[in-house]
């Protein structure tokens, strides 16, 4: 179903995408819990990289198969397949997690908030019912 000019974008199932600050606390949250994981075993000040590997692999497998990292679950979001609503599989969530980590794609988005990475994975972000 297309949405018209006057009518708010719609996403796959009747789910409403989740909006950008959303969006961003989610990812926050995820960037947090990363760098303080990776700083357990590598120094932010030596190797910059560890917390974005981090960040690919949670956005991977999180996403691949469950739908929601972390930080998404606590900002009430899920990343689905814009097809059929379900899962995106581990590969999609590869390179979905890849695109978001050079962050340019993300900040390029269409009116359904789907950025560059979410339309190469065939994902969208909505928001998630849980309250």
């Amino acid at each position: 179903m297309a949405a018209s000019a006057n009518d708010a974008p719609v996403a796959p199932a009747g789910r409403e995408p989740a909006g950008g600050g959303q969006r961003l606390v989610a990812l926050l949250i995820d960037w947090v819990l990363c760098l303080l994981l990776a700083s357990l075993y590598a120094s932010p000040y030596r190797a910059q990289w560890p917390p974005v590997v981090l960040l690919v692999l949670l956005n991977t497998v999180f996403i691949g198969l469950f739908g929601e990292t972390p930080g998404m679950r606590l900002a009430r979001v899920r990343c689905v397949s814009y097809a059929d609503g379900g899962a995106i599989g581990l590969l999609r969530g590869l390179g979905r997690a890849v695109l978001l980590a050079l962050l340019i794609p993300a900040l390029i988005a269409d009116a359904q908030g789907r950025g560059v990475h979410d339309r190469v994975a065939g994902s969208i972000v909505v928001r998630s019912g849980r309250r």
